[in-house]
């Protein structure tokens, strides 16, 4: 193989390394479902089963919800009394934006900055539920979720979060001890994916919504910590969506939401929609620019008309005119070899 092709192709393939290295967490959710910490419905007592009582109940009876005020749209008042019904026996915590600024201020102060530099108010909304779960543990429900039967199975796994389709975990539904280490976790990196991109829904979901979750979820099973499932254990349960929703004896019930979205959430969901044939068209593009890139990197690195070797000559140190000119270099060789040669013949 010639000496500029390979030298182009170890540096594509560096490039493609790179690339697929940067979002192989992200990939690695299109495969990863969880099902290994499945909660499964041979595990799950019936609505009103005795062996429910019989159930260790290691996460604490609180019930967390947010919204800005004490004021719940009508809409979600239906959902939010399913909850309270159900469980008058739990405590139930409603964190509006001032009592959750006032608690991140008084029990989180390095994260107060963060807390209010947020550009959008549902990253406020977002960061305060992992906050609580951490302080407090309970289980948190969005306000747009309703409860089906009582949650009292679901106390007696240390950490549980809800799987969602096509891929990764949902940050609606979520229950925990206090100072759960995979909580703390997600606590403490959040001013580290405080990052601001081109979109407000991308913005939104990667700093601190399901799909940040659903990163610091894979990481944690990745690094080996998904394991124990004692208070003390760090292992993290997964209810899957039939154990959710759509079922009599599923948990939840779901609800008009979405408060939050704008305008950009339908470019999001047209891309899901049609994301094989966005696949396809993302290769038909990489195998364009692959073409194009070499044929630029021949015409003008390697070629040995007078006009491309002025181009290589700008480079500094004649770079790319050492690195391809692979013939002429090997005609000097070949020329060096004679002379020298005849040098040693005439001695």
């Amino acid at each position: 193989m010639r000496r500029p092709v390979l030298l182009f192709l170890i540096l594509n393939l560096a490039i493609v390394g790179f690339l697929i290295h940067s979002v192989w967490t992200l990939l690695s959710l299109l495969v990863v479902d969880g099902s290994e910490d499945a909660i499964s419905r041979a595990e799950l007592p019936a609505p009103g089963s005795d062996l429910i009582d019989g159930r260790p109940q290691l996460i604490p009876k609180i019930i967390h919800q947010t919204y800005i005020n004490e004021s719940i749209p009508e809409v979600w008042q239906e959902p939010q009394k399913s909850c309270i019904e159900l469980h008058k026996d739990w405590e139930y915590k409603l964190w509006t934006d001032a009592l959750s600024r006032e608690f991140i201020a008084t029990e989180y102060p390095w994260f107060l900055e963060t807390f209010d530099n947020y550009e959008y108010p549902i990253q406020r909304a977002d960061s305060i539920r992992y906050f609580v779960l951490a302080h407090f543990g309970g289980v948190y429900i969005d306000m747009d979720d309703g409860c089906n039967r009582r949650l009292d199975p679901l106390l007696s796994y240390p950490a549980w979060l809800r799987r969602t389709l096509p891929t990764g975990i949902s940050n609606d539904a979520m229950g925990s001890v206090p100072r759960h280490p995979f909580f703390l976790r997600v606590i403490d990196d959040l001013p580290r994916y405080n990052r601001k991109w081109v979109l407000p829904y991308i913005t939104v979901m990667a700093s601190t919504g399901p799909l940040f979750l659903s990163i610091i979820w894979r990481h944690w099973s990745s690094e080996g910590l998904n394991v124990g499932d004692g208070l003390d254990g760090g292992r993290v349960r997964i209810l899957f969506p039939d154990e959710y929703n759509y079922h009599p004896w599923s948990f939840f019930t779901h609800h008009l939401g979405n408060s939050w979205h704008s305008s950009d959430v339908k470019l999001i969901f047209w891309m899901l929609k049609h994301w094989v044939m966005l696949t396809v068209a993302g290769f038909l593009t990489a195998g364009v620019v692959f073409a194009i890139s070499y044929y630029a990197y021949n015409r003008f690195f390697v070629s040995h008309r007078p006009w491309a070797m002025s181009v290589r000559k700008r480079f500094p140190m004649g770079l790319f005119r050492r690195l391809s000119s692979g013939n002429v270099t090997s005609k000097r060789r070949q020329s060096y070899e004679l002379v020298r040669r005849d040098e040693e013949d005439a001695m």
